[in-house]
């Protein structure tokens, strides 16, 4: 992170991605104050444990924790339950948006101008049983929800533009991280070639979590002010197979704009490499063939 070093709150620090920001924030400089309810299993960052659904906890942990931080500069939004069926559709709805609308209103409360926040792959339409629009997918796709988790990330975008509405010095931008995977996850992925349909509805994306955590340190020193959201996805599928027969045989008809060579991805984050400046770096191709006996 360049310049002064800044305060960053991170909920939802201890998750996959969530480990992945707090390291690469520590690594930058930043100090680090993490919120979660679960403890982040490392030593030099500051952690509070808070229920987010309740507003008065949300308040309590942005504008400052006795003897752990003051008020941040700027809020790292991971925690949410993180995907369909982890809860009843109804609870896991009304879990997300409320944590999301008390970390928004609290960071407003507390004056706090940065906002970088986890929205989801899934507005654009996943797991596409209705074909998108075009290919590769990106910031015109959508919001298409089809599950209640989906629909939860689709009203906190709208959420987010209103809250920079209310407040024009706000900065509040909203990620929409492909599948998150770390090198771990990586000895699976040349299995995935003997059924492609089975990784169809996401269209074989995903995100390193460490490209992830770049791309938030991205949003965090984007100078703009206003609700924006990206598409973060790596820059390769988790296929071996060529991406145009992907498309063509998976996607018949859609439309695809551009040649699309070798492995390329089909969700596109050209937009985030234009206005952020983030491209990602890794892939999990790197990770297999490194290992020995690969």
């Amino acid at each position: 992170m360049t310049g002064q070093a800044r305060h960053v709150l991170v909920t939802g620090g201890s998750g996959k991605l969530g480990r992945a920001v707090v390291d690469l924030l520590v690594r930058c400089g930043s100090r680090v104050s993490v919120v979660d309810l679960v403890h982040p299993g490392r030593s030099d960052v500051a952690w509070t444990r808070a229920d987010l659904t309740d507003y008065g906890q949300a308040v309590g942990v942005l504008t400052g924790v006795d003897d752990r931080w003051p008020v941040p500069d700027a809020v790292v939004h991971l925690a949410a339950l993180p995907a369909s069926g982890l809860r009843p559709d109804a609870t896991l709805f009304a879990a997300n948006v409320t944590t999301t609308y008390n970390v928004f209103a609290a960071a407003r409360v507390a004056g706090i101008d940065t906002v970088v926040w986890a929205s989801s792959e899934t507005v654009l339409g996943l797991p596409f049983d209705t074909p998108p629009p075009h290919l590769p997918l990106d910031e015109e796709c959508g919001p298409a929800p089809t599950t209640s988790y989906s629909l939860s990330k689709t009203l906190e975008e709208e959420m987010a533009r209103q809250f920079a509405r209310w407040r024009p010095e706000l900065s509040i931008t909203g990620l929409r991280f492909s599948n998150v995977m770390e090198p771990a996850d990586y000895a699976d992925f040349p299995s995935f070639d003997a059924d492609p349909a089975l990784r169809r509805w996401n269209a074989w994306s995903y995100i390193d979590a460490r490209d992830g955590a770049s791309a938030v340190v991205a949003a965090l020193e984007h100078p703009g002010r206003g609700a924006e959201v990206f598409v973060i996805a790596n820059a390769d599928t988790v296929m071996s197979r060529p991406s145009a027969e992907l498309a063509a045989g998976y996607f018949p008809g859609v439309p695809v704009r551009g040649p699309l060579e070798g492995n390329q991805a089909l969700m596109s984050s050209e937009r985030a490499r234009r206005v952020l400046g983030w491209t990602p770096v890794h892939s999990w191709r790197d990770e297999v063939e490194a290992r020995p006996g690969s």
